[in-house]
């Protein structure tokens, strides 16, 4: 069977109209169409909020990482005053990018002419530009693009009207209060590009029904189905649960935490916050991806993690967090080889989607918001 030749955003709007007691996977076409794609960047990352880290990985004057966000070029810096600050990566002279990578400036200089700006983003200085009459360096500073920190999460956005994170995310923070996800130190931080579209490792990540046949070589043996408890998302963000296996200690409330009792002293959430931060929350570590579109068929991953500072004083944490990276990198080779697999399937003329396990319900909740999104900047 050959799969539809619909319009994608028409084919997404038919998927989406069914219950999700009847749902199926999303149109292969909303994966693989570059007419897709070119929606999804105008009317979800143009405008939503998107995660470039922790703030604790910015800790200094000069600190900075760089991204690019539906085309843009931005620059996230701590500056002079400690104010985390989002500019264009963009020079304002012949328009080179400014920044790469990650990394520690005294200033901003740019590699094709030297022009070099402040950590505010005003020019400090242009070599050989006092002949030209009309250059006035007060003239310069590289445009601001909207910052926000919410629990030790750093966002930007290119819409100056998007609401505020922490009154969309309201909700998160109720429920995780007892983590105390502002004391997490970020201990490692990676990026990769892997050949997938976004939407397939974004999706790999909201379900656990594939923990114990992708990762039979790893942590399969300790993902129980029945324990998986995924309920109805939310306008910004879905999530589901899991409880974790008391010998990873790591991954259990440290002693010291007094806030959280019961079952909630091994739950894991994990949560996938719209569009595209995925975080794995346990009471001792996280871990995240933060994924941005290169095309449809790659996609760009922001890697990172640590640890609860309720452990930062036990004398074996470094060891046991060492391990847990080890295997964090073998569950990404597991990841990688799924999810590549199902792009490569998916772009076959025979793909067809089938029907929606009651494990992938943020599955479901993730297209109804894709669908939400692109109807409402279409008609805006």
């Amino acid at each position: 069977m050959a799969k539809d030749h619909l319009d994608p955003v028409d084919a997404l709007r038919q998927n989406t109209a069914q219950p999700f007691e009847r749902a199926q996977a999303m149109p292969p076409s909303v994966y693989t169409s570059e007419a897709f794609l070119a929606q999804e960047l105008e009317h979800i990352f143009s405008k939503d909020w998107f995660c470039v880290g922790r703030a604790d990985a910015l800790a200094n004057p000069g600190d900075y990482t760089t991204c690019e966000l539906a085309g843009q070029p931005i620059a996230v810096i701590r500056d002079r005053d400690g104010n985390l600050r989002a500019l264009s990566n963009v020079c304002l002279h012949r328009m080179s990018t400014l920044l790469e990578g990650s990394g520690n400036t005294r200033a901003i200089v740019c590699p094709y002419h030297a022009w070099t700006y402040n950590l505010d983003g005003s020019l400090r200085g242009a070599p050989a530009m006092t002949l030209n009459e009309g250059f006035c360096k007060d003239q310069y500073k590289l445009p601001q693009v909207k910052c926000q920190e919410w629990l030790g999460w750093v966002f930007v956005t290119l819409n100056m009207d998007a609401p505020d994170v922490a009154e969309q995310l309201k909700q998160v923070e109720e429920m995780v209060s007892g983590y105390g996800m502002t004391n997490y130190t970020e201990t490692f931080f990676e990026e990769h590009v892997w050949d997938t579209n976004w939407k397939v490792l974004a999706e790999n990540f909201m379900e656990s029904y594939h923990l114990p046949v992708c990762h039979a070589g790893t942590i399969g043996g300790l993902s129980k189905l029945e324990d998986m408890i995924c309920p109805p998302g939310l306008p910004a963000f879905n999530y589901h649960t899991i409880l974790k296996e008391e010998s990873l200690r790591i991954a259990m409330a440290h002693p010291d935490n007094d806030r959280l009792t019961g079952e909630e002293r091994r739950t894991t959430y994990l949560l996938a916050i719209y569009p595209s931060l995925l975080i794995t929350l346990t009471p001792g570590y996280f871990w995240y991806l933060s994924l941005h579109p290169k095309g449809p068929g790659q996609v760009h991953i922001r890697f990172g993690g640590g640890m609860s500072n309720d452990f930062a004083n036990d004398p074996d944490i470094e060891q046991n967090f060492s391990d847990l990276k080890a295997l964090l990198d073998e569950v990404n080779i597991e990841d990688r080889g799924c999810t590549e697999k199902v792009f490569v399937g998916l772009s076959s003329e025979r793909a067809v989607a089938g029907h929606l396990s009651h494990l992938e319900r943020p599955n479901y909740d993730f297209a109804q918001y894709l669908m939400a999104k692109i109807e409402a900047g279409q008609a805006g």
